[in-house]
């Protein structure tokens, strides 16, 4: 991990949203210079479970994973976070340590503030505050809603849903990366890496996916589709 270039271009991200529609302009430069940008390679670990609480983060670039730490040694992937979501909005305000760790799925770049200067905000202005409620209950719909929407399907719907959201949702392409290895995949879907590896192989077989070692292309969109969303 290494400090990137502190540059205030918040322009695209919900940090304009938040902070330039209810913060005074004065306090918008204090944000723009106190904020540390922090660059992470893929695989490297942005927040670490049990460690302290300081800062308030969010994903400039890349693509992260959100995971809690299971007593069998496996773990469990909460979310995949994307630019410009705020990765520690579960913890920030709710404990002092992180009750799960984030790691870097790809090369990624976090901005992070100074949490008591964001928590001196949210104290002296409501409609601040109320944006940040806002946000912390989006990304609290949006872990609960995508939970229940996997936990319904059987395995080949499950898998399903995981391709199209990785070629919908984070690349826009039918070909792409795979960002997770079968073993993630299995976390993330609460299914076993065995079930992963004998679905996607039946996927291949069937002609709804090419695979190229870590990469996928979506031959039949539709027919994935309708596994995702009767499977």
């Amino acid at each position: 991990m290494k400090e990137a270039p502190n540059k205030c271009d918040c322009e695209k991200c919900d940090v304009k949203e938040m902070f330039y529609e209810h913060v005074e302009e004065q306090h918008i430069e204090v944000v723009c210079n106190i904020k540390i940008e922090k660059a992470f390679k893929k695989g490297d670990m942005i927040i670490e479970e049990g460690k302290p609480i300081e800062s308030f983060i969010y994903l400039k670039s890349g693509l992260v994973k959100l995971f809690k730490h299971r007593e069998d040694e496996k773990g469990q992937i909460i979310i995949i976070a994307k630019p410009f979501d705020f990765v520690n909005l579960l913890s920030v305000f709710s404990d002092t340590n992180y009750n799960y760790s984030v790691t870097a799925l790809e090369d990624s770049v976090t901005c992070n503030l100074d949490l008591d200067y964001i928590k001196d905000m949210i104290r002296a202005n409501g409609e601040f505050a109320l944006s940040i409620m806002k946000k912390i209950s989006k990304v609290s719909d949006t872990i609960i809603l995508e939970s229940l929407t996997v936990r319904k399907k059987n395995i080949h719907g499950r898998v399903a849903y995981i391709l199209l959201f990785f070629a919908d949702q984070i690349y826009e392409d039918k070909y792409f990366e795979l960002p997770l290895n079968r073993r993630e995949i299995a976390e993330f879907i609460g299914k076993t890496t065995e079930n992963v590896i004998r679905t996607l192989s039946e996927f291949r077989k069937d002609g709804i996916i090419k695979i190229f070692g870590k990469f996928i292309e979506i031959v039949d969109k539709e027919k994935l589709q309708q596994i995702s969303d009767f499977g």
